[in-house]
């Protein structure tokens, strides 16, 4: 399963980097305008911290498809590396999933509420597809049942393409899509601390520490080696 970063701020990508085994980092035109930085500058600084082999997904802004390509076209420039386009679905969206396809570029199909929408969307060319989770479940639908189905239609018909869930709040959402044979989650840089915090863990730890320092003191297995 491949764990992905959901964010645009530097500050927060290098620490995930540097302590989850993280696949990548993806961005949205909401993620990035938070930053309030220079478009350029921000991606090529997050390429510089992740580096050429993680992935790197860029959503586009155009919604014709000719223009959608020369952004594409334009951002693989930029981004370098591993590089995803992300392209919302519609019409114009599979037109240019499809032109992008024969031109070597890789795709994710984003903003995904349907299984129909996967399926049409992998059809086209899609190397990713991105159900949105908690929206699905803020309608009162069910953001991992549906992952749940676009993923058993990709095996079914043997579709190559990738399920990439988004939009999570919480640590169950992550661990349900995970349980139905998701392979990959993009999840905000808040939500890796809480998939690995649990209050009995750190009860462990410290029962450990506890008993070494009853009959070592404050010496850690360095210092007793060095001895």
């Amino acid at each position: 399963m491949q764990y992905i970063i959901d964010s645009a701020d530097t500050k927060a990508i290098r620490r995930c980097i540097e302590f989850f085994p993280v696949a990548g980092v993806t961005t949205n035109p909401t993620i990035i305008s938070r930053e309030k930085a220079d478009f350029k500058a921000l991606i090529a600084e997050i390429r510089s911290i992740i580096g050429p082999d993680r992935m790197l997904h860029i959503q586009t802004t155009s919604d014709v498809a000719e223009d959608i390509v020369k952004e594409a076209e334009e951002l693989k420039k930029i981004a370098g590396g591993d590089f995803y386009i992300k392209i919302p679905v519609s019409a114009e969206g599979l037109k240019a999933i499809s032109i992008l396809k024969g031109k070597g570029i890789k795709v994710t199909a984003t903003a995904i509420f349907t299984q129909q929408q996967a399926m049409l969307a992998a059809l086209a060319g899609a190397d990713y597809v991105a159900p949105y989770i908690n929206r699905l479940d803020n309608i009162v639908s069910d953001g991992v049942h549906v992952v749940e189905e676009i993923v058993e239609l990709f095996k079914k018909h043997s579709i190559s393409c990738k399920v990439l869930a988004a939009s999570f709040k919480n640590v169950e959402q992550v661990h349900k899509v995970a349980m139905v044979g998701c392979p990959a989650v993009t999840i905000n840089p808040e939500l890796f601390d809480q998939l690995i915090y649990h209050p009995l863990t750190l009860y462990a730890v410290d029962a450990f520490t506890a008993d070494w320092e009853m009959v070592y003191g404050d010496k850690k297995i360095l210092d007793l080696l060095g001895e």
